[in-house]
């Protein structure tokens, strides 16, 4: 597998690149990279570029690349993700198995019954779960982790045209039809303790469709990797 590096801005007619220091520290210390050897760019916004390392030391290391080429591996289906999300350690994990399925945006929610909002540092430390695992995964278009809403705020932002659900115990069962979902759907996974009542009042008269996931209960990251996984691709 070629080793893959992101880099913002990467130059369309191709030429030198510098890695970021994170980069740099990553392909120095951990890959072993050395002059000469081929790797991978991608920008986080739909291009990528073959390279070749001209030069490293300590802490540099730096690129020749080709022409920016355009490789599409987004699936048809956007996705954008409402999500009460759960503890720290299970949120990094979420965020991962989500990018790997080709969801489009994530928007942590802050709902009536969540215990503990997203921190600042850990909204750094998921958006950098991001690039990692578009690193892994071949994926060219990074994955949007938004800043948390309370649902309220969620419901208005994203008064748009596409198919809406909340994931609730009481909805219908997520058909076979709905596999085949349109081309924009934004759904909204709850907290550990569940939506109040309220809160579903308050997503039904935004459009929102409720949809239960099975017959058993979900924890949140299988419930919104469940759903990421039935609607694309």
């Amino acid at each position: 597998m070629t080793r893959r590096y992101y880099v913002p801005e990467l130059p369309p007619e191709g030429g030198l690149v510098s890695l970021s220091d994170t980069e740099a520290q990553h392909a120095l210390r951990v890959m072993r990279a050395q002059a000469n050897d081929a790797l991978e760019l991608f920008d986080g916004r739909g291009h990528q570029a073959d390279a070749t390392v001209t030069q490293v030391n300590r802490r540099e290391c730096h690129c020749l690349a080709k022409p920016a080429e355009v490789v599409d591996r987004e699936p048809a289906t956007k996705l954008h993700l409402g999500i009460a999300l759960p503890k720290p350690d299970r949120a990094r994990e979420l965020i991962e198995r989500l990018t790997e399925l080709g969801v489009q945006q994530v928007t942590p929610i802050v709902a009536q019954r969540t215990q503990r909002p997203p921190t600042d540092s850990l909204l750094k430390k998921l958006r950098r779960g991001v690039i990692e695992s578009c690193k892994q995964c071949e994926r060219n278009l990074l994955m949007t982790v938004s800043d948390p809403v309370q649902l309220e705020q969620f419901l208005d932002d994203n008064d748009l045209p596409a198919e809406k659900w909340i994931a609730h115990p009481t909805g219908d069962r997520l058909a076979s039809q709905q596999d085949n979902a349109s081309a924009s759907v934004i759904a909204i996974v709850g907290p550990e303790g569940g939506w109040t009542e309220d809160e579903v009042s308050a997503a039904t008269n935004a459009d929102y469709q409720t949809i239960a996931l099975g017959p058993r209960i979900f924890r949140i990251e299988t419930a919104a990797a469940y759903l990421a996984a039935r609607l694309i691709d």
